[in-house]
């Protein structure tokens, strides 16, 4: 069974939040310069100095603000509400964390956590099975990392991430192929380790 963001699993876990800063990724990551912590940094050139020749990990977010999540939250939670209008809140929490965090767990929220793809020297997206942020309801659950159904090309593809993004330290949530974190709670259940490093954090001007 998935274990989801919302799962008590998770919320439960400390953080020791060891206010490391926000850095921007540079351009080889992609025309988005996402914002995310330096840990994550160094172990996304890491997971890209892996890759074979002629590929690159394109990053098209990374930190994301307070506002941003819940206003995300709030959109899809009632997309779902419409879809399953006698749901209850708990399962509706559930329901919605499928595809975004609560915000007091979010890894994009703390920095740690980016969503991303592959791309060819030319920056033509390759294959991945769904495109990044399709939802579980729009893709028929093709979004799921291990999902059935997809080519043998996006199978071989989303396993190229797995290699690269696990051996440099990142998990994935498992609902989400593009969305791949180090250091918040999520990464923290996944890989056993007591505590998050990361918590919620702010975008300075300096990191902008």
């Amino acid at each position: 069974m998935t274990i989801l963001l919302s799962d008590p699993e998770v919320t439960t876990l400390p953080t020791l939040d060891i206010d490391e800063p926000l850095v921007r990724l540079d351009a080889s990551f992609g025309p988005a310069r996402a914002l995310v912590r330096v840990g994550l940094a160094a172990r996304l050139e890491l997971a890209a100095a892996a890759l074979p020749a002629g590929l690159l990990l394109r990053v098209v977010e990374g930190h994301r603000s307070a506002h941003e999540q819940r206003t995300i939250v709030a959109s899809y939670a009632a997309q779902l509400r419409r879809v399953h209008p006698n749901v209850t809140e708990d399962e509706l929490v559930r329901l919605t964390s499928r595809f975004v965090s609560p915000l007091e767990v979010a890894p994009h929220v703390a920095g740690a956590a980016v969503d991303l793809t592959l791309v060819d020297v030319c920056g033509d997206e390759l294959d991945l099975g769904t495109p990044i942020d399709a939802t579980p309801e729009q893709s028929d659950g093709a979004c799921y990392f291990a999902a059935d159904g997809i080519g043998a090309d996006a199978r071989a593809h989303r396993g190229l991430l797995a290699r690269v993004l696990g051996g440099a330290g990142l998990v994935n949530y498992p609902t989400e192929w593009w969305h791949w974190s180090y250091g918040d709670r999520y990464w923290a259940l996944a890989t056993g380790v007591p505590a998050a490093l990361y918590g919620p954090t702010q975008a300075d001007e300096a990191a902008a």
